[in-house]
Order: structure tokens, then sequence, then C-alpha cells
């Protein structure tokens, strides 16, 4: 009985403290009111003018050129029609953002004063009272500069760009000894030069789904901070366990810049384990960094950090108490997750090569997802409720992974916070993409200062799961992407040795040891490394990730599909809906055949592909109406992107627990692309602005937690059970064929139970086609199809599947459908209930403006009533959503 008094004065105590700690997220000292550190923030109006002065604005903090324009007035939405091209000159020019500002007294009585940017974008200036004080070349980098003894009562801070675009090119032509490939991006990108030149996003210069806006402006916090002994710069947390004596400790490391010695002592707690340790440190002048190891109270369960579908996204408050000698007191706090990673490539049997999978919590996870791009080209549009509802929307297509493409931009903090909290894991490039790059000593020592601050924010985070070099720099050198003459390829090979392994991967390991790094993406992983690092076929299927795109061959036909280990790019494009198009575009542009429908297409020959892809299966539009014409083709291109990447996503599903001819164990599909920048053609599955296109619905099938996956293989009928569930389960599959003018199954067959393994991929039914539809009456290829699902004891488990026959366009007896709806409230949600007199392909519901998404989308409806709920985002009534409600399907296009 003591001794559990004992322990529950021990949590009220540690609980206690922690209020106290944590009741503020302030930095505090030892007299009440006086803060260890005062924050001056600069966020707020500043004065923007171009180089000539021609301009003068009132520009909002964060945030860039073009939205303080945009906001101004001066411009139109940089997204209209061909308004990328029109605004070419914004990025152009030079321009310099500055305003005034005060200090008390009292704060001017502090010993040091850093100025603190935490992102300018890009090629900077900094003055302070006329005085220069530092200049900037990374959009990545949190640069800090001591400004002690500059500042007054009243102060004047410029901050002066220099063109991204004119400072790209002044660098590449100053690079003489040898050119780095690409000078530009392919003339159907409408983009500007030299993007390997510049630490900045990639993309900001064009790429094939994206337009090119060279960003300038103070794109994250600015502040003043002021102190007399010491502030904390970076507050990290690693979980560690060790499992011989089934042990979690957490790592925390503090980094300090100290302005004087300081001795002490730090206090780390966790209440809601019952856990508390207190350390002596001694901080030196100058950057100062103390680890500390924090073993848990072994009496108190700790719950894991799972990812989505695989169990709980547990997190613990963490609370810092740093007391020193001379009476100074810091108080900070931060989450803790407790998970592991391991990336898996060891021999496989009856294969050559490698595995290439993740254990999360020694549990082998097949990872699903897509590929994440800005949400913007104009990052302060990118709000924490942007991120949400992008994010939630990965969550709620059963997604677990998501990878920061690295082309992009290393995310905000609340993408990350998010992300842990929905438990989607993340794999995160480092920003270099589709291209070589510099190594001298001036750009590589500003890398190095991007990835040291980058891992030190972000790998607190459990959702990050892996350190990526690049995206396709290995495959760019090994198949030779830019025609580089072989007597001058070492050069390159050296280069990207240099960046990738001798710089960041030294960096990431020095600080970050608790998860798998990869020079590039897609690689031969370990194989890569043996073969110094550029294999001589990064897309071996025996090995590593890989990306594949065939745009022209049938999408339908999955043996042209690699059997890889892991699919970490693949897919199609599609447009987005016209209600999204509509806001951005004139009638003038609405047709296929526009000089918009052509503008807006970054891909060469995109728009021809996704018609040609489409018409292998499908009859083409062919409305009379033009207007109809072009929504038809809109709708189509969504109907083929959703069904290929049905058909490839489920031929790596299957994959995972079969050897065929050395391939397989696939544990990964994560199909390009998630989002869009912008309104316009790409490979995304949901539309700029959030809409979910028809592969997103698709997606939130074939990533079901379980799912019966169906392929042909010389004309027989295979038919596996997908699991992702954590327990063995005991499944039938069950069939229906329908002829396609009837409503009515003609056959339904229920077959043996079969024992599906947890977390893998089981064939559950098999027989050939004639003889199944021998069974049928008079069904052929052409006149029937099948559906079937998965059944435990009787109740169905999982999403329906079907299996065309053939290829609609073909099926006999497919007619077009009288689709009709009526809409219903029920309470924060609506009930759509459809009716329909024949077999619908391809079901589709459309809200217009209404912004919100369906509970399901573009099915098969197989019946004469269906209720399917729509989620509103946005408030809206019955009436407004019965009028904005539009219904199509395959046959609405005939």
């Amino acid at each position: 009985m003591k001794s559990f008094i004992r322990k529950r004065v021990a949590a009220y105590l540690i609980a206690g403290l922690l209020c106290m700690l944590l009741g503020s997220t302030k930095v505090s000292g030892a007299v009440p009111n006086k803060l260890v550190v005062e924050t001056l923030r600069l966020n707020g109006n500043w004065t923007l003018k171009n180089k000539n002065g021609s301009l003068t604005l009132t520009a909002a903090v964060p945030g860039c050129v073009h939205s303080a324009l945009l906001k101004q007035g001066l411009i139109q939405d940089p997204y209209y029609r061909f308004n990328d091209l029109e605004y070419r000159w914004i990025a152009l020019d030079n321009w310099t953002y500055s305003r005034t500002f005060s200090l008390s007294s009292e704060l001017r009585k502090r010993k040091k004063f850093n100025l603190v940017c935490e992102g300018l974008d890009t090629v900077s200036t900094i003055s302070i009272n006329g005085v220069a004080i530092g200049k900037t070349d990374n959009m990545f980098r949190r640069y800090t500069f001591d400004v002690t003894g500059l500042l007054k009562e009243n102060n004047v801070i410029e901050v002066s760009f220099l063109s991204a675009v004119a400072y790209a090119a002044q660098q590449s032509a100053a690079h003489t000894s040898y050119k780095v490939p690409p000078d530009c991006p392919p003339a159907v990108q409408k983009g500007e030069c030299h993007a390997n030149f510049i630490r900045k996003a990639q993309c900001s210069f064009s790429w094939d789904w994206g337009p090119s806006f060279p960003t300038q402006g103070i794109w994250r916090a600015i502040k003043v901070e002021a102190y007399d002994v010491f502030q904390l710069t970076y507050l990290t947390t690693t979980p560690v366990y060790d499992p011989s004596i089934n042990q979690w400790s957490v790592e925390v490391e503090l980094f300090f810049d100290v302005a004087e010695m300081a001795v002490g002592h730090v206090t780390l707690l966790i209440p809601q384990l019952e856990t508390q340790k207190t350390f002596e440190a001694t901080l030196q002048p100058g950057l100062s960094r103390s680890t500390f190891l924090l073993p848990i109270n072994k009496s108190m369960p700790v719950e894991p950090w799972w990812p989505n579908g695989q169990g709980n996204q547990s997190r613990y408050k963490l609370g810092v108490m740093v007391k020193t000698a001379g009476g100074h007191t810091l108080e900070a706090q931060t989450m803790v997750s407790f998970r592991t990673v391991e990336l898996v490539q060891e021999p496989v049997a009856g294969s050559p090569g490698l595995s290439f999978y993740f254990k999360i919590n020694g549990r082998p996870v097949f990872l699903k997802g897509s590929n994440w791009i800005p949400a913007d080209a104009f990052q302060d549009r990118v709000t924490p409720d942007v991120l949400r509802r992008l994010l939630q929307s990965a969550a709620d297509a059963n997604m677990n992974t998501l990878r920061v493409w690295g082309g992009g931009i290393y995310e905000q903090e609340e993408f990350y916070d998010i992300c842990d909290e929905l438990g989607i894991m993340i794999w995160q490039d480092f920003m270099f993409a589709c291209a070589l790059y510099p190594t001298e000593s001036s750009f590589i020592t500003t890398v190095r200062e991007e990835v040291i601050h980058q891992v030190r924010t972000l790998k607190s985070h459990p959702s990050i799961i892996i350190w990526s070099g690049n995206n396709e720099n290995e495959a760019a050198i090994a198949t030779d992407w830019f025609n580089v003459p072989l007597s001058k390829r070492q050069i390159y090979r050296n280069d990207y040795v240099t960046l990738y392994v001798n710089n960041i991967r030294e960096i990431v390991q020095n600080e970050d040891k608790s998860r798998p790094f990869l020079a590039s993406s897609p690689t031969n992983g370990d194989e890569s490394v043996q073969e110094g690092w550029i294999a001589q076929n990064p897309y071996d299927p025996h090995y590593g990730d890989t990306h594949f795109y065939s745009y022209l061959e049938d999408c339908w036909d999955w043996k042209l599909f690699p059997k890889t280990r892991f699919a970490s790019e693949y897919g199609f494009q599609s447009w987005p809906s016209f209600s999204t198009l509509q806001k951005i575009s004139a009638p003038e542009d609405w047709s296929y055949s526009s000089n918009f429908t052509d503008h807006r297409q970054h891909h060469l020959s995109g728009n021809k592909e996704m018609l040609q892809q489409a018409s292998l299966h499908f009859s083409l539009p062919a409305s009379p109406d033009p207007l109809q014409h072009y929504k038809d083709t809109l709708f189509l291109t969504q109907v083929m992107q959703a069904q290929c990447v049905k058909m490839q996503t489920e031929f790596y599903l299957r994959s995972r627990s079969e050897i065929r001819e050395g391939k397989g164990h696939t544990m990964g599909a994560l199909y390009w692309q998630l989002n869009d920048i912008w309104q316009g053609p790409s490979w995304s599955s949901i539309e700029y602005g959030g809409k979910w296109k028809m592969l997103h619905y698709f997606a939130q099938n074939f990533f079901a937690p379980i799912l019966p996956v169906a392929l042909e293989d010389e004309e027989i009928l295979l038919i596996y059970a997908v699991s992702d569930l954590q327990k063995d389960v005991s499944l039938s599959v069950v069939i229906k064929v329908y002829q396609w003018n009837s409503m009515e199954p003609v056959y339904v067959f229920a077959s043996n139970s079969t024992e599906v393994q947890a977390g893998s991929a089981t064939l559950a039914y098999k027989e050939p086609v004639k003889e199944l539809l021998g069974r049928c009456g008079n069904c052929t290829r052409r006149s029937c199809l099948v559906t079937f699902h998965l059944e435990e004891s009787g109740g169905q488990l999982g999403p329906a599947n079907y299996h065309f026959l053939s290829s609609p366009k073909q099926a006999e007896g497919l007619q077009k459908p009288k689709l009709s709806a009526t809409v219903e409230q029920q309470g924060g949600q609506y009930t759509v209930n459809l009716q329909t007199n024949a077999i619908s392909p391809f079901v589709w519901l459309d809200a217009g403006d209404i912004s919100g998404r369906f509970e399901t989308n573009g099915f098969l409806m197989l019946t004469k009533n269906m209720t399917v709920t729509f989620y509103p985002w946005i408030p809206t009534s019955t009436s407004q959503l019965a009028k904005s409600l539009q219904l199509t399907s395959l046959m609405s296009l005939s």
C-alpha cells in the first residue's frame, strides 16, 4: 500500500510540475515576467518596392511579391488563363522589403541581439539602419545574424532581393570548368533556366505539372531575439528501444546559442509515463549542443505510434526545464512518440537481388499512398486548413504514406504535425530533382547548412520514416538523360558522390541515426552502394524502389508493369473537373483543342496521350454540343486515369506475397501524385482546391484494409484476397456475373473459405473464364461482367470489386441509363438517393462549386436504387446541393 501511495504522490508531483512548465509556451527567466529570451516578431505589413521605384505597395510578411501585387489589385489572379507568361516580369525584377520597428528601453538593455530569418526566398541582402548585416542564397535555410550594437530605439530594416532567374543564370555562367545540365526545362513547360544553380524550390522554375513562378519574398517568420545568457535554437527527441531489456528511452538534444558560460541543471519529464530525470549541464559560449538520455519508467506501459490503419498514433508531452546557477530558468515543451523503423534489404528466397520493405515497430508494413508536391506556387496561400484538408483526404483514402518529393519544398511544421496525428508516414526527399548540381565550396556549404537545419527541425516527427537524397538523379546519370560524352561522365559521378554521399549522407548519419537514408529514388539501395552509389540499372526490379511510366501501352495489361520490390512513382494524367477550370478560364477556352488547353499542358503530347489511352477501352465523347463535348472529355480522362492507376496498384498489392520469374514481394505502392499546384492537367488524384478526382475515390477502395483483386492469366481468372489486417482471417469469394442488359445477376457463386494471413495477398479463387461463363447461360465476354467481394462468416469484408471481360466500348447490351437523384439533409451531412434503370459504369456525382466529398464516387451501379452520403466542407443547403448536383456515367458520353 505504501508503494502504491508513493507512486500516486510521485505522479501528482510530476503532473503538477508539468502544469507549471507547460502552462506557458514562453521561455521564462528566474525573475517574474523577465524572459530569458524576448522576441520581437517582424511579421505583418512591410513596404515593398521594385528596382526602379516605379511600384511601391504594402506587402504582408510572411508572403511573396506576387501575393502582395494581387492583394493590392495590381495584377489579376496569376493562375488565370495565360497569366503565368503575362507576369513573367515580376520574377525578372528585383524587389526590396522594408519596415521600421522600435525597441523598448527595457529590451535595449539585453546583451545579445539576433535577427532570425526562418525563410527568405531566396537571394537577398539584409541591412539594418543602413548597415549590411548579411546575405542569403538558400530558400531552405534559417539565417541568424548577430545585430548586437546595431539596434536603437527606432530602426529600419531592408531585405533586398535579387531576381532568382537572374542569379541562377549568373551562377551558371560563372561555372566555366564544365556544364552542369540541364540548362533549361523543355519548351513545353514554359519555364526558366538553370534552376539547379539556386537553392530554391526547383519546380518554381516550372515542371511538367506546374507553372513557372520564381517567387521572391520573406516566406517564413522573421524576428529579433534578445537575451543575456543563452537561447534555445533546436529541441529534438528521438525514441530509443533496447529489445534486450524491453526498455524505451528518449534521446533529447538541446541546441543553444550561448552568450556567456552557464552551469546548471536540465530536467526532463513525461508526466503520462511518470518519468522524470535531472541532468547536470554546462553551456559553453557559442553554439552548444547537449544530449541527454531519458529512460522511461519501466512500470508504465508505452503505447507505440503506428501508421494509419495499423494502430493508434500515440503521442506524449515532454517538458524541459533548464535552470542555471545564476538563477535563469528556461521552459519548453515538445511531443515525443515511440516507434522504430527499419528498412529491410536482405536476400529473398527464390529470387536474385534483395528485399526492400519497411518494418514499423518490428512489423512489416505495406506502404500505401502517393507523392506530395507543393500545394501552391505561393506558399502564403497554403494555410493549415489547406494542409488539413489534403492530408485528411489522404487518410480518408486509407493511405499510410506520402513521399515529399525532392523538387518542391521542405513542408511547414504543421504539415508534419498533421501527419503525426493521422498516422501518415513520410518518405522525405532532400530538395534535389531531375538535374545535376554544382559542387563548388560555396554551393556545398549552403547545402550543408540547409540539411543540418532541416534534419534538426524535422527529426522529432515520428511520421518521417526515411531520408532520401534526391529525386531521380542516380537514374539520370546511370541512363544518361543529358547526353554526356563518355569521357566526361566520371566528373558527374564524382559530383554525385560528393554532394549526396560525402555531404548529405554524412550529415544525416551524424544528426539522426534513427532512420534509414537512401541517396536517391529510384535506387537499388544496398546494391547501388556496392556499385559505387550509381547502379548500372537503378530501375532493376530485384532491388530498391522503381519509378515507372508508360502512357501509350495498354494500362489494362498487368504484364507490362514491373514486378518491383517497391513502386514509389507511377501514374497517368487527367484533367480536373470543369468547375475547377471554369474559375481560371474564359468561354473561348472551353474546348479540348483550344489554345488554353494546349498552354496548360506542360507534358509533351500529354493531351493526345490521354485520349489515346482512353480510346483503347472507351468510346470517345460524341456530343454535338461543343461545351458538353469538352465536359465529357474532361470526365473521360478521369475515368481513364482512375482505371489505369487501379489496375497498376492492384497489381502491386497482389504481388506482395509471391515471386514470379524471380520477381515480386512488392511492399509499397505510391502513385504519382496526390495534389495539384494549380488548375491544370496532371497526374494528381486531388484537384487544386481539394476536390477529389475519380482516382481518389478509387484509391479509397484499392487501399482498403482488405480487398479482393482479380486478374486474368492465360484466360484463367484469379482472385486474390489482399489483407493489411493484423490478424489472420478465413475468407470466401462471392462472385456475381451480370449481363450488361440486366440488373439481376445471372450467376452467383461462393468459394470455399481460404485462410488469409495478416499482411498478405492470398490466391482465393482460380478458374478458367470459359468454364465460369459456361455456367452463366448465354454469357459471352462482351455481354457479361464479373463482380466479386470477400465474406467472413457470411458477412462482407471490404469493398466489392469488378472485372471487365472485355473493353466497355465492345460491351454488348450496355445501355444509356436514366439517372436521377434526390437530396435530403441528415444533420450536417446530405443523403443523395440515386435511381437508375440500367447497369451504369463509372457513375459520377459532381457537386460543382460546393466544397466537399462524397462517400463513394465513380462506381459501378448495379442496383436500381443507391444511397450516397455527401460530406460538405462549407455550409450549404439541400436546395443548393440539389441545384448544383450533376450526374454522369460512361454511357452519358454516347
